[in-house]
């Protein structure tokens, strides 16, 4: 029984709005590119490939972007990472953070390039000085881990609140998890759960855990075993065999009564998304 840190990296960043890619690199603001990535919202992707193939051969780096999305994805286009790697490479080296941020977790994970913990790291930090939360949120990752920098829990901090006030859920829930340990920050337990909360009201699975983690052991709230059960319940829904047996093992401490009060303040939970639970 311990607290979850999110190690996994954050998945490719899939889909930016149009609005966000317009105020990116401004290569893109053309009639062409809007209509591909209308198709592409509707899922008609061999119109939005055919509208952005040209403008990406022609150095657009958003159509570079998204057609390294689209061969990671699959759409339109037979999954390939190592034709993925390229897109994002080609957006990257013009500026691009989501392309960075991705091309960076493609090294990290070995995905259609050998895997590199050093060069993602570069490409994290690339993506995450110009401001983008998810490459923020695995740099901070890399130094917890130690893997392609020295493990600085400092510096992993660091990274993990500039990622967790631009509302990224994972970097809120391994920020708790620092405050939690008292790693690259003073112990505080009241603070950790704060962030455990921004994060689980953000549907994360690790973060509900944690926070019904602390229910269970009364630290930074006081005990109250209907309280982890709910958020425990809550993230159990996702089907993690360690999240189901924590779930179990709070219900032999609880009443009937108090299970039945924990699973329709779960149901409600469910209904406000969340919020205010």
């Amino acid at each position: 029984m311990k607290k979850l840190l999110l190690s996994c990296q954050n998945p490719l960043i899939f889909r930016l709005t149009l609005a966000v890619l317009l105020a990116g690199t401004g290569l893109s603001a053309n009639a062409d590119f809007g209509e591909g990535f209308a198709a592409y919202e509707k899922g008609d992707y061999a119109t939005a490939l055919r509208e952005w193939q040209p403008l990406a051969e022609q150095g657009d780096a958003d159509a570079q972007f998204y057609l390294g999305v689209m061969h990671a994805q699959g759409q339109g286009v037979p999954q390939d990472d190592k034709a993925a790697v390229q897109w994002f490479r080609r957006a990257a080296e013009r500026g691009n953070a989501a392309a960075q941020s991705n091309l960076g977790l493609m090294y990290d994970k070995g995905q259609g390039v050998p895997q590199d913990y050093e060069t993602a790291v570069q490409w994290y930090r690339r993506a995450a000085e110009r401001g983008n939360a998810a490459a923020q949120s695995n740099l901070g990752v890399m130094y917890d881990k130690g893997q392609g920098v020295p493990q600085d829990y400092e510096t992993a901090a660091q990274w993990f609140r500039r990622a967790a006030e631009r509302g990224n859920a994972a970097a809120q829930s391994n920020l708790g998890l620092m405050y939690d340990k008292g790693q690259g920050v003073p112990q505080d337990y009241e603070t950790a759960v704060q962030w455990y909360r921004r994060a689980a009201e953000r549907g994360n699975a690790s973060a509900q855990y944690n926070l019904g983690l602390t229910y269970y052991l009364g630290e930074g709230v006081p005990k109250d075993y209907v309280y982890a059960h709910m958020w425990t319940n809550i993230a159990a829904s996702g089907g993690d065999k360690d999240t189901v047996e924590f779930r179990n093992l709070v219900e032999k401490a609880m009443t009937p009564s108090q299970i039945a009060e924990a699973q329709r303040l779960a149901r409600e939970c469910v209904r406000k998304a969340y919020r205010d639970c």
